[in-house]
This record gives structure tokens, C-alpha cells and sequence, in this order.
């Protein structure tokens, strides 16, 4: 597995617990980095951008995500969905150096791995135009 999709990955992770458990991204990545091994992997500095951007911007990016997902408010969206959205959706808006297609195309790539057999054709179309929206 490519190390930004390790770090994505690993994002999810705590960005699902920290979504289940109603606590801060921030504090849920603190006790996350206690709990892996050392010497941490290359991919973690990426990992803790992920979570601290989604963290500072979560206001925004949902507020996109919810404007973009038809039919669906984002507290009925998958977990998983939604916190694969919301770092595709930082990836966009945030991340210069990461291709849109890339972003997308890796948000898809996890849901196929760890979501419902919907939510790869659902995340690509959001997140499409929301990339639409962020390139005007």
C-alpha cells in the first residue's frame, strides 16, 4: 500500500473514532500516537497534517459535504463515508501539492475496502463536484 494511502488510512482511523466517540480529532490523534509503535512509520507526519487540517477546517468541509450529498444529510452518511469525504475534501480545498483526481480517486479506492458496496459511486460523485466547485 502507497505511504499517502497508509497516512489516509491511518487519518480515517482516528478521524472514525474521534466521530464515534464525539471528541476532538485532535485529542483522539494524541492518544492514537501513544498507542502505535516506534519508530513511527514514515507516513505519520502526512497522517497528523490530514487530521489537523480536517480538525481546523471541519466547519467548512461539512458544510460542503452536506451541500453537495443529495439526499443525504451528513449525519445520516456512513461514518466511514463521511470521514473519507472529509479528507478528500481537504485534499481539495487545502492541499496543493495532491491532484484532485488523486484525492477522489483515493477516497474511492478505502471505500471499496471499507465501506458499503454504494459508497465508492456515492464519494466519487460529491466529491466531483465539490472539486468542480473548488477549481471555479
Amino acid at each position: 500500500m502507497p505511504a499517502r494511502r497508509k497516512a489516509r488510512k491511518r487519518a480515517l482511523d482516528v478521524l472514525y473514532e474521534a466521530d464515534l466517540r464525539d471528541l476532538s480529532p485532535n485529542e483522539v490523534m494524541r492518544t492514537y500516537l501513544e498507542r502505535i509503535e516506534k519508530p513511527h512509520p514514515d507516513h505519520l507526519a502526512y497522517t497528523i497534517s490530514l487530521v489537523d487540517g480536517v480538525a481546523q477546517h471541519l466547519d467548512r468541509i461539512d458544510e460542503l459535504i452536506a451541500s453537495y450529498a443529495e439526499g443525504w444529510t451528513i449525519d445520516r452518511m456512513p461514518v466511514v463515508d463521511r470521514n473519507l469525504a472529509r479528507i478528500a475534501v481537504y485534499e481539495l480545498l487545502y492541499v496543493s501539492e495532491i491532484d484532485d483526481p488523486v484525492a477522489i480517486t483515493e477516497a474511492v479506492e478505502l471505500a471499496k475496502q471499507m465501506s458499503t458496496d454504494d459508497s465508492p459511486r456515492y464519494l466519487n460523485g460529491i466529491l466531483g463536484r465539490i472539486a468542480e466547485f473548488a477549481t471555479r
